[in-house]
């Protein structure tokens, strides 16, 4: 219950100060990440749980799947065509820079054997703008740039899961099994399309109607479905996720419409909560033993690296200079890094507390640094963050309480 209370109270200091944050440097995902940190075991520890616990993994695993359910309803298929250049380019080029290009400094400055380094890489090649949303999720930013950090984050946890499959099966001596690796792949992408799209084709039935206080719980009960068909049929759950999202908004775009703003709210209530339970496993004992060259590791690999590999895909892109550069920043590590380092630890690999502790810094250097520049960078954009938002004053004006 300790875990439930801290929550509810970090939940509500969260929504109370969110108008600050949507202003200022202040992120509320870095609230959760810190108090996680003070709960857990490295702080005053009020909770105590297991790196290599079932409970982490399923959470890490559900939030990821409700953020890419969500985000792929803003990517239906007339948006993946147009955008489909540029995110292209994210995904087959900038995609494997990140990965060899985390993998070398992870060989040579932490340590670690190739196979292992290139685990690494895979682990951390994945991006979530979940952490940039007064980038991604603000209607006046460049529709062009916003699709592109979208379709990118919302593809390469799939496709990045068949490379730490392979690398994981490679330090624990076993072969991997690139049949059913391809197989899971396809999988996802079927169970995602069919299953969206028989119920949404199955809705325009006139017998099949829905109460409009009730609408937005059948793309909820389509997200569901999915996501218990993938862990009983082994089908990638992240790449159908988000064609599962990609393909109601392609057919139902009203009900999409409808469903986008609990889906928003659904999403952040699992990401709070993952990071909650994230940040309590980050703790100064984890901390104290990793070396100069683990933490250069991590700062190569945001700093210099993601940057780097995405600014060399766009080269002679349509994309202004600006917008390529905030396409290059902004690429935070995320929930699909952290569901890849959980199953390197449950692999049980030589080098797996070392990967973990490494892969750990890395996000919580991520969330620290992408949430809170998304609001500066987009008055770069020359975007201006809300303001008179609703204090919730009794008797004020609508006018004066933004609405």
């Amino acid at each position: 219950m300790a875990l439930v209370l801290a929550f509810g109270l970090v939940l509500l200091i969260s929504v109370s100060l969110s108008g600050v944050a949507a202003r200022t440097v202040l992120s509320t995902a870095l609230l959760f990440l810190v108090a996680g940190a003070l709960i857990g075991q490295g702080g005053f520890g009020l909770v105590d749980i297991p790196s290599d616990g079932v409970f982490v993994t399923g959470l890490a695993d559900l939030a990821l799947f409700t953020v890419l359910f969500t985000d792929g309803q803003r990517a239906g298929l007339p948006a993946l065509r147009e955008g489909w250049r540029l995110s292209g380019r994210a995904l087959g080029l900038a995609m494997p820079l990140t990965m060899i290009g985390i993998a070398v400094p992870a060989h040579y400055l932490a340590g670690l054997d190739w196979t292992t380094s290139l685990l690494v890489g895979a682990i951390l090649s994945p991006t979530d703008p979940v952490f940039a949303s007064a980038i991604v999720g603000r209607t006046d930013v460049p529709l062009r740039l916003r699709r592109l950090l979208n379709v990118e984050s919302g593809l390469n946890d799939g496709l990045a899961l068949p490379f730490v499959l392979i690398f994981l099966a490679t330090a624990t001596h076993d072969s991997p099994h690139l049949g059913t690796i391809a197989l899971e792949l396809v999988l996802g992408l079927v169970v995602g399309v069919a299953v969206a799209g028989a119920i949404t084709l199955a809705w325009r039935l006139r017998v099949l109607t829905a109460e409009p206080r009730l609408q937005a719980l059948g793309p909820l009960a389509i997200g569901v479905i999915v996501y218990a068909t993938c862990h009983l049929t082994h089908a990638n759950p992240y790449l159908a996720a988000f064609a599962a999202g990609s393909a109601l908004a392609t057919l139902d775009r009203v009900t999409a419409e409808n469903f986008e703003h609990f889906g928003d709210l659904l999403s952040e209530v699992t990401k709070f909560a993952a990071l909650l339970v994230f940040g309590a496993l980050i703790t100064p004992e984890r901390i104290s033993h990793l070396t100069v060259g683990d933490w250069a590791v991590a700062v190569i690999a945001i700093l210099l690296v993601r940057p780097a590999a995405m600014m060399l895909s766009l080269v002679r892109t349509p994309l202004p200079k600006r917008e390529r550069t905030v396409a290059a920043w902004f690429g935070p590590k995320g929930f699909a890094s952290v569901v890849y380092v959980l199953l390197a630890i449950q692999a049980g690999i030589p080098a797996g507390e070392h990967v973990f502790d490494l892969v750990a810094i890395t996000i919580a250097l991520s969330i620290v640094l992408h949430s809170s520049t998304d609001v500066p960078v987009a008055k770069a954009l020359s975007v201006e963050p809300p303001d008179n938002l609703p204090t919730g004053r009794p008797g004020e004006p609508p006018e004066r309480r933004g609405l």
